[in-house]
């Protein structure tokens, strides 16, 4: 019994991180139109700020700064929104598919330079030396992961409930007009470029939170943590739960991880031995037949975007 609640303590906290993580490509595209292929770079720039802000004196890479740990997490946001500035300010005058590959291109880079710099981030052996926060006061078991999902849920509820009001306000309505007709919004006196820019931080932000959340759970954070297969994993979560729906964005993430941790368990348990060697192969395959098969059953995903009536009682997509 405490082995199966341990498990379950496990498999909802990551997949509250990674619903945070959606909830933020959510706003890029669902709300903006922003095709983000990088999603993995701001994930994992938060995850490794966290760590190198906040960890204990390291001869092999940097860090040891023992900061804080809410200051250490402040500024692994920070770091992330600065990443985005300066990809945003490159790659936003781009369009769909060539903003996607550039994107793309940033993530993989993010990952090779974390892979081969040691002195900044420990190279293939990643970032360690990191005492999790109040594990003195609730200890390192149990009892913390149960404290640990709280603050997990804690922050996906209050990411939720500000993105909603962000949405439905007057800024939400501004990113669909972009996204519907940039032409128009320009003929209106609107500047799409920077409005663009602003919800691509913000987005990649909420991206960084998610990633520094998964690195104070595992206390390390290293290049198998920020493999590209880690953007289509958010980007299936998002694709059925719904884009442009919050609620959709974090039924998607469940639904998904729920999915892969299954999907692993039976290769695991059933496969013949032979097929076992190619578990992450297999499982990379199907979250790509997810994608397409979603695209073409249900493009709209699980949870369709909700039109929001305005207070001019017209209705607003």
């Amino acid at each position: 019994m405490i082995g199966l609640l341990s498990y379950l303590v496990f498999f909802s906290t990551l997949a509250g991180i990674l619903a945070i993580a959606v909830l933020g490509l959510n706003l890029q595209w669902g709300n903006t139109g922003l095709f983000n292929g990088g999603v993995v770079a701001f994930f994992g720039a938060g995850g490794y700020a966290t760590l190198i802000l906040g960890g204990t004196p390291q001869a092999a890479h940097l860090g040891g700064f023992d900061l804080p740990y809410g200051i250490a997490l402040a500024g692994a946001l920070f770091i992330a929104g600065l990443l985005a500035w300066g990809v945003g300010l490159l790659t936003l005058r781009l369009r769909h598919d060539y903003l996607a590959i550039a994107t793309f291109g940033v993530a993989v880079a993010f990952e090779n330079l974390m892979r081969n710099a040691e002195a900044l981030a420990g190279g293939a052996s990643g970032v360690r030396g990191f005492e999790r926060p109040l594990s003195d006061l609730l200890g390192a078991g149990l009892s913390y992961n149960i404290a640990f999902l709280a603050f997990v849920l804690t922050a996906l509820i209050l990411t939720y409930l500000g993105l909603e009001r962000l949405i439905r306000g007057p800024f939400g309505r501004l990113l669909r007009a972009i996204r519907e007709d940039e032409t128009a919004a320009r003929a209106l006196g609107k500047t799409p470029e920077r409005v663009r820019l602003v919800a691509f931080i913000a987005g990649s932000v909420i991206m960084g939170l998610a990633g520094g959340l998964y690195a104070t759970f595992y206390a390390f954070i290293s290049p198998q943590d920020v493999l590209p297969i880690l953007t289509f994993q958010i980007w299936a979560m998002l694709i059925v739960g719904g884009a442009g729906n919050n609620r959709g964005a974090i039924a998607g993430a469940f639904l998904i991880w729920g999915a892969w941790t299954a999907s692993g368990w039976a290769l695991s348990r059933f496969a013949p031995v032979d097929v076992q060697l190619y578990t992450g192969s297999i499982q990379f395959v199907l979250i790509g037949l997810v994608i397409v098969g979603m695209l073409l059953w249900r493009p709209q995903g699980l949870f369709p975007e909700r039109l929001v009536v305005s207070q001019s009682g017209q209705p607003d997509r």
